[in-house]
């Protein structure tokens, strides 16, 4: 059965940031240390486990000032990719803002990942940033009640 589960062992912290790098940052040749941040044990780490206990899936949810939350770090390991696990990061997270009373949403979706957060209810505030001179972002938000 696949579960999404809130880090709360430094292993499973260790073992979302390995997953963080493989996907987000080692395909662009970028440094592993960019796959952290000083925020980490502050945030919401969620994950999903294959049957091996290998983890698969992942997402941060961040709390910034006047009620807004932050998701970062969305990643799914390749060969899981198109099987909803996104989804049920995400939901998973957004649950967690609705249970802190987090009145807003926002993230940084890079260009390819627009539409699945369209579909989710996400919108674009405004195009943001160029990521490495690469990859383009959009500010998105989504009202949390």
């Amino acid at each position: 059965m696949i579960a999404v589960q809130q880090a709360h062992t430094k292993d499973q912290l260790e073992a979302i940031i390995a997953l963080r790098y493989k996907i987000l940052r080692q395909p662009w040749a970028q440094a592993f240390e960019t796959s952290r941040d000083d925020l980490e044990e502050s945030s919401v780490n969620a994950f999903i486990e294959s049957e091996h206990a290998e983890v698969i899936a992942c997402g941060r949810l961040q709390e910034n000032e006047n009620k807004i939350g932050q998701i970062r770090y969305m990643a799914v390991a390749a060969e899981f990719q198109g099987k909803g696990l996104g989804t049920l990061i995400l939901n998973f997270l957004e649950d967690k803002a609705n249970a802190i009373g987090l009145e807003t949403i926002q993230l940084q979706a890079r260009e390819n990942a627009v539409p699945f957060y369209e579909a989710k209810g996400y919108r674009i505030k405004e195009k943001s940033f160029l990521l490495w001179g690469i990859i383009q972002h959009y500010l998105m938000e989504k009202n949390c009640r």
